[in-house]
């Protein structure tokens, strides 16, 4: 969250710094200013520079060389669903364009869970024995 705190910050401040010159996307990491067209400001991060900085923070975090970003956000979403989160509120945060999809894409890490409710629900009824 901290690292989020500080983005929001640093892009609030570029976005008053550049005014009118910023177009606003709505994105968590817009481009900055830094050598660019103004008229780039405030847009989608250039891919090349995206994939060149996650690989020296893989290096500095010591990660495997085949951990690639999206593994990141795979693990992001996975965890979120096995904390309970709701997957309406997941799919919408990674942009997905239903909760269907992402419970079929990530929904299979959930077996425990369901086999847990199953039972808890089982021996509520007194099923538990055939559990």
């Amino acid at each position: 969250m901290n690292v989020l705190k500080w983005q929001r910050e640093r892009q609030n401040a570029e976005r008053e710094r550049l005014g009118s010159t910023w177009a606003d996307s709505d994105l968590v990491f817009a481009r900055d200013g830094f050598k660019l067209y103004r008229s780039e400001a405030g847009g989608p991060q250039d891919p090349e520079k995206v994939s060149a900085r996650w690989r020296t923070l893989r290096t500095r975090l010591d990660l495997p060389e085949d951990f690639r970003i999206h593994d990141w956000r795979h693990s992001k979403v996975t965890n979120d669903l096995e904390a309970g989160e709701n997957p309406v509120e997941v799919s919408a945060n990674v942009r997905h364009h239903s909760p269907g999809y992402t419970m079929a894409r990530y929904g299979h890490s959930r077996k425990d869970g369901a086999r847990r409710l199953a039972a808890s629900g089982a021996g509520r009824l007194g099923l538990s024995s055939l559990v």
